[in-house]
C-alpha cells in the first residue's frame, strides 16, 4: 500500500510526534485515529480496548458517531470486533455486513460502511484491544495494508500497556491488562510474600518503535542475529546445559529457529514497514505468540516457549540490556517471576530485598526450591503463563502454603494477605519461643529434630532452631552454584567452614548426588530414556572413583579431630556399600601415610531411596553405622511415579498404607539390628506426615529450618502411644483406602494436636 500521504513509514513518524505531545490520553487517541484514517484512505478508524470484564469498549473513532465513544461495548467473541479479539487474527472483508459474525450497533452509525479491516492490538501474545478501519465502498484490502495496520497497532499496544488509557476508562471499569488476577500454582516453600514483580530475564521495554534509517536497522538485526547464532553454536558444540534449564535439544531447536527463512523474512518485512529492529522482533513475536498460544497441540505450544526464548535473546542483544535486575535497581520488596531458574541464579539476587519467587516451571523437589527454603522465602511453582501476565513493578502477593498468586490485588485482598502475614509472623515467634523446650511428646518420648542444609547460608538456622544436628548436608549444591567443577581444596574449605560454623553440632555429609534431574551446568548431559532410573548418585561415584575419592578426601580432612558422618545416596545393593566403604578406607590410609590428622570418630551410612534395599535390610544394615530414609525418591520409585511429572506427581499419597508399611519395615529392621535411622525427606517437615512417622516408629526427623517449629509444636501436643495404636489399626485394616490422610487429620483434631 502507498497512499497519497506517503505510506506507513510517514504514518509512524506522525504517530511518534503525537505520542510526544503534552496532551490528555483522550486527545492523543483522537489524533491517532485521524492520522490512521487519513493514511489508510479510510472513512472510519476506530479503537476498541478490552476491559477487565472481557468487554470491548469503543475508546476513539474518526468517522463513526463520536457520541458512541465509551458507550458502545461488546463481548469478546461478539461481532466482527469481538471475533478478532477472541482469535487474535486480522480480518479483512469487502462486504462486512454479509459476514455471519457481523453485529450491528445502531448508535455508531456504521450501517453505511461496507468494507472492514480489523487487527488485534497485541502485547506479549495477549489481546489488549482491536484497531479497525472501514470504507463506504466495497474494497479489497491488500496484504500490505493489513501489515501496515498491524504495525500501527503496536503503538496503541504501548499506550494500553503503560496504563495511560486507564485515566479515561469509565468509573468502575479497568483495562484488561491492569485487572486483578488470581492464579493457582503449587505450594513449594511456605510463607506469604507481598511486593512488586521483578522479572528474571525480563522482557525488553522498547523505547524506540519507529526507524529513521531502515537500512541501518537491517544491519543491526543481522549483527544481533549473528551474535545470537554464534553463542548458540558454541553451546550446542559443547553439549552443555546453559541458562535456565536449556539443554542440547532445546538449543538445537533455537539454532533451527535462528536460521528459519520464514521468520527472518517476517522480521525484515516488519523493518521495511518502518519499525526499528527491536520493534520488528517484538511485532513478529507477538503474532507468533497469539497464534500458537491458542493451539492445543502440546508440541506447538512447546515451540512457543522456544520462540519466546529466542526472541528474548535477540532483544537483549539488540538493546544491550541485562537479563538480571541489578542490586541498585531491585525494589525493597521484590518477588522474582520467571519461567524457570537454577539455584545459582536465585542466589545472584540481593536476599535482603527478596520476598518471594514464582515460577512457571519448578516444583517442590526442584533445586531452586531447596535454595528458596534455605534462605527462607516463599515460593510458588507451576504458575501457568505468569510471565506473560505481569509487567515489571506490578503489585503481587504469593502464598507459598497454598500456591495462590494474586496479581495487581485489590485493596481488600491486599489487607487480607497482610493480616495473614502478620499472623504467620506471630506464629513464627511462638515457634521461636519453643526452641529451648525439650522435644518430648506428651507421653515422654524423645524425638530428635535435625536440619537439612546445603549452603553456608543455611548454618545460622542451627542456632536459631536448636536443631539437634545437620541431618543432611547436600554437597551437590556447591557443585550446582559453581561456575566450574570445584577442586578438592575448594571442597575441603567448604566442608571445614561448615564444621567450624557449628562446632558442637554433628554434621552428616551426603556424597555427590547428581544425575537424573540434577545436571551440573559445566558437565555434558548424558541422554537417557529414564534419567531418574539411570546413571546418578553413587553409581556415578563408583564408576568415576576419582571424583568420589576427591570428595571423600576433602571430607576426611575437614573432619580432622572431630566426629564425622558420611552418607552415600541411591544405594541399591550391599556390594555398592562394600565398594564405597573400600574407597573411603583407601582415602583414610592415604591421609595417614601423608601425616594428616583423621576424624576422631568416623561413621558411614546410606540413604534408603531404592525399593530393592527394603528386601535386603538384613544384609545391608550390619554393614553401616546409620541409615537415612530419602522419602522423596523412595515414594516416586515405590509408586513408579516421576515426582517432576505433573500428571502423576500428586497421584499417589505418601500417607498411603503401602508407603507407610514400607517405611515401618525400615524402622522395625533398624531396631532389630541396633542401627540408627533418620528420615530426611519432605515428609519429615510436614506436621501431619511427621505425626504418621512417629506412629510407625521414627524417632529422628530431618527437615528444612522453617519446618522445625511447626513440627515441634505438633510433637509437644502428641501422645506417641496413641498415634502408634491408631496407625497400627489403620495399617492392619482391609478398607482398601489409598490414603489415611483424612483419618489422621481427624485423629489430630480430636486430640487437639496442632497441624
Amino acid at each position: 500500500m502507498r497512499s497519497a500521504l506517503g505510506g506507513p513509514r510517514l504514518l509512524l513518524r506522525r504517530l511518534r510526534e503525537v505520542m510526544a505531545d503534552p496532551v490528555s490520553a483522550q486527545v492523543r487517541l483522537d489524533k491517532i485515529v485521524v492520522h490512521i484514517a487519513s493514511n489508510m484512505v479510510a472513512e472510519v478508524c476506530s479503537v476498541y480496548v478490552l476491559r477487565d470484564d472481557s468487554r470491548l469498549e469503543l475508546f476513539a473513532t474518526e468517522g463513526l458517531n463520536r457520541e458512541a465513544v465509551h458507550l458502545t461495548t461488546m463481548r469478546s467473541g461478539e461481532g466482527l470486533v469481538g471475533r478478532i479479539a477472541e482469535t487474535a487474527e486480522a480480518l479483512a472483508l469487502s462486504d462486512a455486513q454479509s459476514h455471519p459474525a457481523f453485529s450491528y450497533k445502531p448508535e455508531t452509525g456504521e450501517e453505511i460502511y461496507q468494507s472492514f479491516l480489523g487487527v488485534p492490538i497485541l502485547r506479549g501474545g495477549s489481546t489488549l484491544g482491536v484497531l479497525v478501519v472501514q470504507n463506504k465502498a466495497r474494497r479489497t484490502y491488500s496484504e500490505e495494508e493489513v501489515e501496515a495496520l498491524e504495525t500501527t497497532a503496536m503503538v496503541l499496544a504501548e499506550m494500553v500497556a503503560t496504563g495511560e488509557l486507564q485515566s479515561i476508562v469509565r468509573p468502575g471499569a479497568e483495562i484488561a491488562n491492569r485487572r486483578h488476577m488470581s492464579l493457582k500454582g503449587i505450594a513449594v516453600a511456605d510463607g506469604v510474600g507481598l511486593g512488586h514483580v521483578v522479572l528474571h530475564e525480563p522482557r525488553v521495554t522498547i523505547k524506540q518503535l519507529i526507524a529513521e534509517d531502515p537500512a541501518r536497522e537491517e544491519a543491526r538485526l543481522d549483527a544481533a542475529l549473528e551474535s545470537v547464532r554464534h553463542n548458540i553454536d558454541l553451546l550446542v558444540d559443547r553439549g552443555n546445559a546453559a541458562g535456565a534449564g536449556e539443554h542440547r535439544e532445546v538449543l538445537e531447536t533455537f539454532r533451527m529457529f535462528a536460521h528459519d527463512r520464514g521468520w527472518l523474512r517476517r522480521l525484515r518485512e516488519a523493518i521495511g514497514s518502518g519499525l526499528t529492529a527491536e520493534a520488528a522482533v517484538e511485532r513478529v513475536q507477538n503474532d507468533a505468540r497469539a497464534k500458537l498460544a491458542r493451539r492445543t497441540d502440546p508440541y506447538l505450544r512447546e515451540r512457543l516457549h522456544d520462540l519466546d526464548d529466542l526472541a528474548n535473546r535477540l532483544l537483549h542483544e539488540l538493546t544491550g540490556e541485562s537479563f538480571v535486575v541489578s542490586h541498585e535497581q531491585m525494589p525493597d520488596n521484590a518477588i522474582i517471576v520467571a519461567r524457570s531458574m537454577g539455584p545459582a541464579a536465585l542466589l545472584d539476587y540481593d536476599r535482603k530485598k527478596l520476598r518471594g519467587l514464582v515460577l512457571e516451571d519448578g516444583g517442590a523437589s526442584s533445586h531452586v526450591a531447596i535454595v528458596a527454603r534455605a534462605i527462607g522465602i516463599p515460593m510458588v511453582g507451576d504458575a501457568t503463563n505468569v510471565t506473560d501476565l505481569v509487567e515489571q513493578g506490578d503489585a503481587i502477593i504469593i502464598d507459598g502454603a497454598t500456591g495462590d498468586v494474586q496479581l495487581r490485588p485489590q485493596p481488600d485482598v491486599q489487607s487480607a494477605y497482610a493480616e495473614k502475614a502478620r499472623l504467620r509472623a506471630r506464629r513464627q515467634e511462638q515457634y521461636h519461643k519453643l526452641r529451648d523446650v525439650p522435644c518430648l511428646t506428651k507421653d515422654g518420648v524423645k524425638i530428635g529434630l535435625h536440619m537439612n542444609a546445603g549452603l553456608l547460608i543455611d548454618l545460622p538456622h542451627v542456632a536459631e532452631t536448636r536443631a539437634q544436628s545437620i541431618g543432611l548436608f547436600r554437597t551437590e549444591l556447591q557443585f550446582m552454584v559453581a561456575a566450574q567443577f570445584p577442586r578438592g581444596e575448594q571442597q575441603y574449605q567448604l566442608y571445614k567452614s561448615v564444621m567450624d560454623a557449628v562446632p558442637d553440632t554433628p554434621v552428616t555429609f551426603r556424597t555427590l548426588d547428581i544425575g537424573g534431574d540434577k545436571i551440573l551446568p559445566y558437565m555434558s548431559r548424558l541422554e537417557e530414556d529414564n534419567p531418574a532410573l539411570g546413571w546418578r548418585a553413587i553409581r556415578i561415584g563408583l564408576d568415576r572413583p576419582g571424583l568420589l575419592r576427591t570428595q571423600l578426601r576433602a571430607m576426611l580432612r575437614a573432619g580432622a579431630g572431630r566426629d564425622l558422618r558420611i552418607m552415600f545416596p541411591m544405594v541399591a545393593t550391599a556390594s555398592e556399600i562394600d565398594a564405597a566403604k573400600d574407597l573411603t578406607m583407601r582415602e583414610v590410609m592415604h591421609l595417614t601415610r601423608h601425616g594428616y590428622e583423621l576424624p576422631r570418630d568416623l561413621k558411614l551410612g546410606i540413604m534408603i531411596e531404592v525399593p530393592s534395599v527394603l528386601f535386603a535390610l538384613d544384609e545391608i544394615l550390619p554393614r553401616v553405622d546409620f541409615v537415612s530414609v530419602g522419602s522423596n525418591d523412595l515414594t516416586q520409585y515405590l509408586f513408579a511415579a516421576d515426582r517432576d511429572n505433573k500428571r502423576v506427581s500428586t497421584r499417589f499419597d505418601p500417607l498411603s498404607p503401602s508407603m507407610l508399611r514400607a517405611l515401618k519395615t525400615i524402622t522395625d529392621k533398624a531396631e532389630t539390628h541396633g542401627t540408627s535411622v533418620t528420615l530426611c525427606g519432605e515428609m519429615g517437615g510436614k506436621p501431619l506426615d511427621a505425626l504418621a512417622l512417629i506412629g510407625i516408629g521414627y524417632r529422628n526427623l530431618s527437615m528444612s529450618p522453617a519446618s522445625i517449629g511447626p513440627v515441634k509444636a505438633m510433637l509437644l501436643a502428641l501422645d506417641a502411644g496413641e498415634a502408634q495404636a491408631f496407625i497400627a489399626e489403620k495399617l492392619t485394616g482391609t478398607s482398601g483406602a489409598d490414603s489415611i490422610r483424612e483419618d489422621l487429620r481427624a485423629f489430630a483434631e480430636a486430640k487437639g494436636v496442632p497441624l
